[in-house]
């Protein structure tokens, strides 16, 4: 027996965000290479804003399955709790990919290089303005080590994250297992019920 079509969307939303983690640790790797980022940032994009529509589109089946009763309500619960803690992965990819996200080196050397002739103009230093506590005092090299320390632990996050994510997924499996067994319990104790009342007749 086929698994359910809502769990086949949930593997393949599971799919995608770990696809994301991984980019998201590609994407690392080329800033730390001194890499341009710009088209792995661009798939990026692309690729949690179909995650957004993806859990939206779970979340909108799941409460059709639970409204028309074609779901027991403990199975409707546990459906929502692995949309839920996706929702959870969902905002700890969002949040690592803007993070991550930085200018390239040449153009943060050149203007904490010239700062003084940047901030003479009407423009203004965007740097400058956006300079952070942290920041503020710290050479271009000590501001690249914070940069990197801040890259490593979002690194290990992800790590965690994408162990987390298979783990989600094996649990839906496990459930798509258990649903294809009770329903295979289910046809069996007809099939005898309709045997034993077929011996009956005769």
């Amino acid at each position: 027996m086929s698994q359910d079509l809502w769990l086949q969307n949930y593997d393949a939303t599971c799919r995608l965000a770990q696809e994301i983690a991984e980019n998201i640790h590609e994407r690392n790797r080329q800033q730390r290479t001194g890499g341009n980022p710009a088209k792995i940032n661009m798939t990026l994009r692309a690729s949690l804003q179909k995650l957004k529509q993806n859990i939206a589109q779970l979340k909108e089946s799941l409460l059709r399955a639970s409204s028309s009763r074609r779901i027991m309500q403990a199975e409707a619960d546990r459906r929502q709790n692995l949309i839920d803690d996706l929702l959870t992965k969902e905002k700890q990819l969002n949040a690592s990919f803007r993070g991550d996200v930085t200018e390239p080196e040449p153009s943060r050397s050149t203007l904490m290089g010239g700062g003084a002739g940047a901030s003479g103009g009407g423009g203004g230093n965007p740097w400058l303005i956006n300079e952070s506590e942290e920041t503020r005092g710290l050479s271009f090299g000590e501001i690249k080590q914070q940069q990197q320390r801040i890259i490593d632990a979002q690194d290990a996050g992800l790590d965690a994250l994408a162990a987390v994510i298979t783990r989600q997924k094996i649990m839906g499996q496990d459930i798509g297992n258990e649903l294809d067994e009770q329903n295979g319990l289910g046809i069996r104790q007809r099939n005898s019920s309709l045997q034993f009342n077929l011996k009956k007749c005769v």
